[in-house]
């Protein structure tokens, strides 16, 4: 998207990923040493107050800055560039093909044209930008180009936050590309790569599973279901007289009474594992596929302690919890909370994607 601000072209070399997602604020920074091994630098997170992002939107910019302020101080760090994130939502992708061999000015040109068909709104409200994929297979004269439009207002919103919050946007991504980088990290942890196997990434959010299934890097199927960790949170705060942001802090912490094992936590992982099996069930319904290989969970719902053995019960599939940082070094800081890191790494995929654009060629 042109601004300073292009999706697909980071140029700061000290960045920070910025994930602001419904329920929290989330930081990563990463390093290389010198054989090119990834560290994590630093990382923070800070629960937002309930709906100050509904949707996707930041309905509360003041408050959203503050907790983005608050978390980068957590962080500690003296870099204020950021990598943000769109919602896949509020982004319209499409791939074109187009003669290979032309100059920047004239793809732009033909972006622009092609965009003009199919996306809804006048050019001058979006945001635009593209970028080459590479040459298509069957045809070595073309390439293929990945265009990404989104109305200006839900970038300068992310971008006003990031702002105000006394830091510098230079990279603007979309959640679900951010995802699948640190998803390929993931990926080399399994048996010869993940070579041809098919893998379901299943994110658990606030509000929102999100199912995408793919091999060898390329996605085979995308779909969203209206369920997240919010119900149990808000379960709890009903049956112990707490308010969302109490109970939502004594569920981070594990210091909920004792029923809530029993009561709550238990029927709500059965609840997630029965709509988990139900979107694989579309998905094989949907394509010619009739197996998963791996299931890989993410998001805040994946760090529940047997989150995994649950849904692993009900699908027979072999399922992990996502955890883009196993193989990484850790900085003397991040080293100390290990353990937390650990806990939290499935709810980072988002915040480190963006902070893998810090290496982009």
């Amino acid at each position: 998207m042109q601004l300073d601000l292009s999706i697909f072209n980071p140029k700061a070399r000290s960045l920070i990923g910025l994930d602001i997602s419904s329920s929290s604020v989330k930081m990563v920074e990463l390093a290389r040493d010198a054989k090119g091994a990834y560290r994590v630098e630093r990382y923070a997170i800070e629960v937002l107050p309930r709906d100050v992002v509904s949707d996707g939107n930041i309905v509360n910019l003041e408050v959203a800055a503050e907790s983005v302020r608050r978390a980068w101080k957590k962080l500690g760090t003296a870099t204020r560039q950021v990598a943000i994130a769109l919602p896949a939502s509020h982004v319209i992708t499409k791939k074109i093909i187009v003669a290979a061999g032309q100059r920047d000015e004239e793809l732009e040109v033909l972006v622009e044209s092609e965009a003009n068909q199919y996306i809804p709104f006048a050019l001058e409200e979006v945001n635009l930008d593209f970028q080459v994929v590479g040459a298509v297979p069957s045809s070595p004269d073309e390439i293929e180009v990945l265009i990404a439009a989104s109305r200006k207002e839900k970038v300068e919103d992310r971008v006003a936050v990031a702002e105000s919050a006394g830091l510098k946007p230079v990279v603007l991504d979309v959640e679900s590309y951010a995802v699948l980088a640190a998803f390929e990290l993931i990926e080399k942890q399994l048996a010869d790569g993940g070579k041809g196997q098919i893998i379901a990434l299943i994110d658990v959010g606030a509000n929102v599973m999100n199912l995408t299934v793919l091999r060898d890097g390329q996605q085979l199927y995308v779909r969203e279901q209206a369920f997240g960790g919010n119900q149990l949170t808000q379960d709890a705060a009903r049956l112990f007289g707490m308010t969302f942001e109490e109970a939502e802090a004594e569920k981070r912490r594990n210091t909920l009474p004792e029923q809530y094992q029993s009561e709550l936590l238990r029927p709500f992982l059965d609840a997630m594992a029965l709509e988990l099996s139900r979107a694989l069930q579309f998905f094989f319904t949907s394509t010619q596929f009739n197996q998963i290989n791996h299931i890989v969970l993410a998001g805040g719902c994946a760090v529940i302690a047997g989150a995994d053995e649950v849904v692993a019960a009900r699908t027979q599939i072999n399922t992990i919890i996502a955890n883009p940082f196993a193989d990484m070094l850790l900085s003397d800081r991040v080293a100390l909370v290990e353990k937390r890191l650990l806990a939290d790494a499935s709810s980072l995929m988002v915040a480190c994607g963006l902070a893998l654009r810090r290496f982009d060629e």
